[in-house]
């Protein structure tokens, strides 16, 4: 088995087509058919599916899809490292960020890099949280922001502050006025606008926790799957939505923000690093840089949100 052999698989699979692969890859169709078929003789399983109209995985292509995958990321950056080390000197930084975090993060990460006079290149690829623990364990990225389930701190997390979930309304609603923490049943008449289950699962369930800690099952109207399509259904006037407080960050017009009462439930955002990473030089600064912004968005939360 080559590397070669990897890309192929990964191309068809990735679109579903042996024939889109080969132009993708730029290989005649025969020539990529008979390395797949070489590949699953050699590995002694089926790989794909094959249907009138292209291919889809078998359970172990699925399971073989996450390690080829891994592997091929391994090998480039193997390639990057190599280079950057014959040269004495690392460059390149790769990020995992949960969505909210490409916005109230990254901006600030990415100018203390520059003002530090740290030589990185930044590679930055949105990921859910459980993705982000994946892709450190197979050194896919060095430095991952993510948002954990309730009750977990993973193994990999070097830094963490609170993100407290709050109430965002539009503009108009009454609740939107008050002062001080609201207390979440002032929304039981509302309709909720909330981010897709089968997408954001753990987004999900905790508007529903939270409401039911407050003492009332949430109307849930509207569903949204990214978070600036979440405001900007509330916006439009069409619900509210629990998100966390750093969601505020995001210059969005029509939209007020409101801290919720204690609640058990808790919300935080951490700095995830593999356990097993080098920890030379370089990678210390960029920690250090990545930990001070995610203090810096701390202290503007605490200050910002009423």
């Amino acid at each position: 088995m080559e590397l070669r052999h990897l890309r192929y698989f990964v191309g068809v699979a990735e679109l579903g087509s042996v024939s889109r692969a080969a132009e993708k890859l730029f290989i005649a169709q025969p020539a990529l058919s008979a390395q797949i078929r070489q590949l699953e003789e050699e590995l002694g399983v089926s790989l794909f599916v094959r249907l009138p109209r292209g291919v889809r995985l078998t359970q172990a292509g699925e399971s073989f899809l996450v390690d080829a995958r891994a592997i091929l990321a391994r090998a480039q950056q193997a390639t990057v490292r190599a280079r950057e080390r014959q040269s004495g000197q690392r460059a390149t930084l790769r990020l995992g960020l949960v969505p909210s975090t490409t916005h109230s993060v990254l901006p600030g990460l990415l100018q203390r890099v520059r003002d530090s006079g740290l030589a990185a290149n930044i590679e930055a690829r949105e990921m859910i949280t459980s993705r982000q623990l994946q892709a450190l364990r197979n050194d896919e990225i060095d430095l991952g922001f993510a948002r954990p389930g309730e009750g977990s701190t993973p193994a990999e997390t070097v830094a963490a502050i609170d993100d407290p979930y709050c109430l965002v309304l539009p503009e108009g609603n009454p609740p939107a006025a008050s002062q001080g923490p609201l207390a979440l049943k002032r929304a039981a008449h509302e309709h909720f606008v909330s981010f897709f289950r089968y997408q954001e699962a753990d987004y999900f369930d905790r508007t529903a926790a939270l409401c039911l800690e407050a003492g009332f099952t949430p109307d849930i109207r509207h569903e949204a799957g990214q978070f600036v399509n979440v405001l900007a259904l509330v916006a439009c006037g069409l619900g509210v939505a629990i998100v966390p407080a750093s969601f505020a960050t995001l210059p969005f017009g029509r939209v007020v923000f409101r801290r919720l009462e204690a609640s058990r439930y808790k919300s935080q955002l951490v700095i995830l690093r593999a356990q097993r990473q080098m920890q030379d030089d370089w990678s210390s600064q960029v920690t250090q840089l990545a930990v001070a912004e995610l203090d810096s968005l701390a202290d503007r939360l605490a200050a910002g949100l009423g």
